[in-house]
């Protein structure tokens, strides 16, 4: 069962001719969402074969141009192609003038509907759910409001053995409970244990995005035994100074914060556009945090 990222782009503020700005494609059990949307985005979706046509869901971290100006195209592109299904936006709610203004500039009304969810900046909160799967907004700390995003599987049901269906002559009505845990009693009145009959589920999936922030014990706290988690590294240790004034985070402190979150894998991105190789970041992010990856354009990181 798919739970695929595709980083689409894993540059900062300028865009260089390798590195396009912040976006992400996420596809978890066919649910497929789309992080951030800098200029140029569609045009990362098309290269990296998204199935962009299906994205219902967006999530606009904040409004920095290098995280939303690709949106209102996107928009304008699902139009042309004739969408009518609903697609819904979780963003900081100034986004919606924002769009609301552009559309009106070129006399555009969309064929579909589109909804806003102002999202919080404050607390912790679940914005999205349905069967299968959660996404939690969480605050950063940044110069401006700032939301990082949680994504998780639910719990699984328990897998029923099959041979233990014919043993027991367990009916079609029975094994939703067994699934949920119950024990099951046979006509005879024996109770056969849940774990004679069930096997646990392979463990839920999580992926959390941790966009423009400084460092942050709120953020450890949010993202705390994540699978993957995703954290900006705009700079290396020796512009420290850079990066607190602009309330960005060094390769150093994003290893910190997965070092400290206990999470299982780390992939840094959003690097200043001044870097051009990404030793240093290597350097700095080892010693403290094994597994790690650096992010490129294209990057596919699978859960």
């Amino acid at each position: 069962m798919r739970f695929e990222v595709t980083i689409l782009g894993c540059g900062s503020a300028v865009p260089t001719l390798n590195r396009s700005a912040s976006a992400q494609y996420v596809n978890v059990l066919e649910r497929h969402l789309l992080i951030d949307c800098a200029e140029g985005t569609q045009l990362q979706l098309r290269r990296y074969k998204a199935k962009f046509q299906k994205i219902d869901h967006i999530f606009i971290s904040h409004l920095h141009g290098d995280h939303f100006l690709g949106l209102v195209g996107l928009l304008s592109t699902f139009h042309l192609l004739g969408r009518t299904r609903p697609i819904r936006i979780y963003a900081p709610e100034k986004l919606r003038d924002i769009i609301d203004l552009t559309l009106h500039g070129f006399n555009n009304k969309l064929n579909f509907e589109w909804q806003l969810r102002n999202l919080n900046f404050k607390n912790k909160e679940l914005i999205f759910e349905d069967n299968l799967i959660e996404v939690h907004s969480f605050p950063l700390k940044h110069r401006i409001d700032c939301c990082g995003f949680l994504i998780q599987e639910k719990e699984r049901e328990r897998n029923i053995k099959k041979d233990k269906i014919l043993e027991h002559n367990i009916s079609l009505a029975d094994i939703p409970d067994l699934k949920r845990g119950a024990d099951f009693t046979a006509n005879n009145g024996d109770v056969i244990s849940n774990a004679e009959l069930t096997e646990d589920p392979l463990p839920a999936r999580s992926y959390a995005y941790c966009s423009d922030t400084m460092y942050s014990d709120a953020t450890i706290v949010a993202v705390r035994n994540v699978d993957v988690l995703y954290h900006e590294a705009t700079f290396t240790s020796d512009l420290a100074s850079r990066a607190k004034k602009t309330y960005h985070s060094t390769a150093k402190q994003a290893a910190e914060v997965a070092a400290k979150a206990e999470v299982g894998k780390l992939v840094v991105g959003h690097y200043s556009a001044r870097y051009k190789e990404l030793d240093k970041f290597e350097e700095e992010i080892s010693p403290v945090f094994s597994n790690y990856v650096l992010a490129e354009d294209g990057l596919k990181i699978k859960l």
